[in-house]
């Protein structure tokens, strides 16, 4: 029986890291795709080099373009800019849309029955460009930051009570952004909601702390942003869905009256498994935590909008 194929699309420090996640979990085999002339040939090689050491088995391939990728199971797509000074958000916006855009159909027509993980950044708007242009149903494209957000909030609880992470889990909605939704009543150490473990301004900065999760290791950087916490997120991602393990993570998906959203991308609970999103679980939320997730998911909704009026779509 061959092994699961897995395509991640741009080989800088998210995509190298994701790829090394698979490679040491042994999920299949690794295609390292970028533009860049020989640079993902030179780090797949590294990384089968790395395989005698921590002891995986796995074919790893760099490429330049998307031959090798075809009938991938798995596509994680992290090509595309960061915001550098001075670039406007439509700039942005308008550059990894047309990165997106071409990246997805060459993907699409070498496999058509892959699940696409989106991270290319603004991540809910470029998940919205992955589905329009491959065509696929919602349950084979979806975004990887609810992952990523819950991860942040949990490692922030974690340091904040000094229990370990393994204990947390984090619940986290909404877009990968400014107004994402972490509701702190269904955040759980060892089962107890931290409402009971944290006075309401501690949670309140963790809280602020996770939404600007990203642009803290920005400004520590100062020449990138985050990458193996991404990289990661997307592989836990890929996990759940090749072992059909079924795991309840909140990623990016096309909410058709879920929660009372419609025709936009958002993050929300999903269901993981072997077909992608097998059902997005809906829990009752206060009207204070439904206004917030509607006015997250707007603020997606404009940005897919802005992308139409920009004639790139």
């Amino acid at each position: 029986m061959s092994r699961p194929k897995i395509s991640v699309i741009g080989a800088g420090n998210v995509g190298a890291t994701a790829a090394m996640r698979l490679a040491e979990s042994e999920l299949g085999d690794v295609v390292l795709v970028d533009i860049v002339e020989d640079m993902p040939q030179g780090k797949a090689l590294d990384l089968m080099e790395m395989g005698p050491v921590v002891k995986y088995d796995v074919n790893i391939t760099g490429t330049n373009g998307y031959e090798e990728t075809a009938d991938s199971d798995i596509v994680i797509i992290t090509s595309g800019l960061p915001r550098k000074p001075g670039m406007s958000r439509d700039d942005l916006l308008a550059t990894n849309t047309k990165i997106v855009t071409q990246v997805t159909s060459e993907v699409a027509k070498k496999s058509p029955n892959a699940i696409l993980i989106l991270v290319t950044n603004p991540l809910d708007a470029m998940t919205y460009v992955a589905y329009k242009t491959s065509g696929f149903p919602r349950e084979r494209v979806l975004g990887m930051a609810g992952v990523l957000d819950s991860a942040r909030f949990t490692a922030f609880i974690s340091m904040e009570l000094d229990v370990s992470v393994d204990n947390i889990q984090a619940f986290v909605l909404g877009g990968h952004g400014d107004d994402m939704v972490p509701i702190a009543r269904f955040t759980t150490v060892a089962g107890i909601p931290i409402t009971e473990l944290l006075p309401q301004d501690r949670i309140d900065a963790l809280i602020q702390r996770t939404r600007d999760g990203g642009a803290e290791i920005v400004k520590l950087l100062k020449t990138g942003s985050a990458f193996y916490a991404p990289g990661a997120s997307a592989v836990q991602m890929a996990e759940s869905i090749l072992k059909d393990k079924k795991k309840i993570l909140p990623c990016c998906v096309y909410a058709d009256g879920e929660y009372g959203i419609d025709g936009t991308f958002v993050g929300l609970p999903v269901k993981l498994g072997r077909n992608g999103i097998e059902e997005i679980i809906q829990v009752k939320l206060t009207k204070k935590e439904k206004e917030e997730l509607h006015i997250s998911a707007s603020h997606v909704k404009e940005l897919c909008e802005r992308i139409h009026e920009l004639g790139h779509l």
